[in-house]
């Protein structure tokens, strides 16, 4: 297992492109999160077209919509699955052409196939990475049982030294689980209400919300944060500096799972030709290898992952078992309403109502 992605390089990653975008390749603009313009996941691209894409970079997936809807242009994105029937319905989107995506057929049909990403036959999402998001803790300062329940979060003794990330899903993923859901897509405004109610419970705990891997991973190295709700990514980058953290998807509750991609946005100024070009660059199994090995995240290319050894798979936390899933809570689109509920509601809960 080889980790080339540092905390401290992300962090500066992350600093530099929330304040700027990244110019190079101007027919083809890619609006993504920030630490993706990293160029091991684009290499083919790169050596096709002499230059990578230019990025702009957005903090959560509702601003990305927003700011497409007020009229900013790119050619692609890379929203996660819970927002592709919203941009759909929106007009943000183009449909695929998957016979010029080469390796379609590698990538996983669980993800590939979801009806809620297609419209009258056609496809509009890209499946790229996939992970976890879990109780993530300092081992030096908290124990096993300490963490056993989701609970934790909410536990007044944790005052001021948890950190949750600044998303939504994320977010509702723990308030949903917390309360004993597991398929949030049945839930009912009972359980909605349990979970926005268990949310505003772990809100005086909050030191900060996390906008992404970088910064979480500076509150958790200066011990201001020892419990986290938090992504592969601090597990797998942290740990490989040496730092004592741990990632627990086993809680009496569980964790949860999630699949973010690319769509080809709709009246995009740049090259199509170039947008294929990328994706292709995205798919290749080398790409999938440095995701893995660098990031801690999966990769759609099944064909790819199953070279992959099950020791280095959960090393990263990418292991899986019957347990596992069956207390995973597994990000599927909701419904319009019920997401327009989660995004007024999780607003109030940080502002502290």
């Amino acid at each position: 297992m080889y980790h080339y992605k540092t905390a401290g390089a992300l962090l500066a990653t992350a600093l530099f492109a929330a304040t700027t975008s990244l110019a190079a390749d101007a027919d083809l603009v890619v609006f993504d999160w920030a630490g993706y313009e990293d160029p091991e996941f684009f290499t083919t691209y790169t050596a096709k077209n002499g230059d990578a894409p230019t990025f702009a970079f957005f903090g959560d997936e509702e601003e990305a919509f927003q700011k497409l809807r007020s009229g900013f242009k790119a050619d692609a994105a890379h929203p996660c699955s819970q927002s592709i029937p919203k941009w759909i319905e929106a007009g943000l989107l183009d449909p695929l052409d998957t016979s010029r995506i080469t390796r379609w057929n590698e990538l996983e049909p669980g993800f590939r196939d979801i009806e809620a990403f297609k419209k009258d036959g056609q496809n509009y999402f890209v499946p790229i990475d996939w992970g976890n998001t879990a109780t993530t803790y300092n081992t030096e300062l908290l124990t096993d049982a300490d963490v056993a329940s989701l609970q934790a979060f909410a536990d007044p003794k944790n005052e001021g030294r948890i950190s949750v990330g600044d998303n939504l899903d994320d977010a509702y993923a723990l308030g949903f689980l917390a309360t004993g859901v597991t398929d949030w897509t049945k839930a009912t405004d009972a359980e909605f209400k349990a979970a926005s109610d268990f949310l505003r419970k772990v809100h005086p705990n909050v030191r900060a919300y996390w906008s992404d891997g970088a910064s979480l991973a500076q509150l958790m190295q200066s011990g201001e944060v020892y419990l986290a709700w938090a992504w592969n990514e601090t597990f797998s980058t942290m740990t490989a500096e040496g730092h004592p953290i741990a990632m627990k998807r086993d809680t009496a509750e569980g964790s949860s799972s999630w699949v973010c991609g690319f769509v080809n946005l709709a009246n995009s100024p740049g090259s199509e030709d170039k947008f294929y070009d990328f994706i292709n660059a995205w798919l290749e199994p080398a790409t999938a290898d440095y995701l893995v090995n660098a990031w801690g995240y999966g990769h759609s290319n099944a064909k790819a992952m199953a070279t992959m050894s099950e020791e280095d798979l959960a090393a990263v936390g990418l292991n899986s078992s019957a347990s596992l899933r069956e207390h995973t809570l597994w990000q599927a689109p909701v419904s319009k309403e019920l997401r327009e509920k989660m995004i007024a509601e999780f607003e109030l809960i940080k502002a502290g109502f």
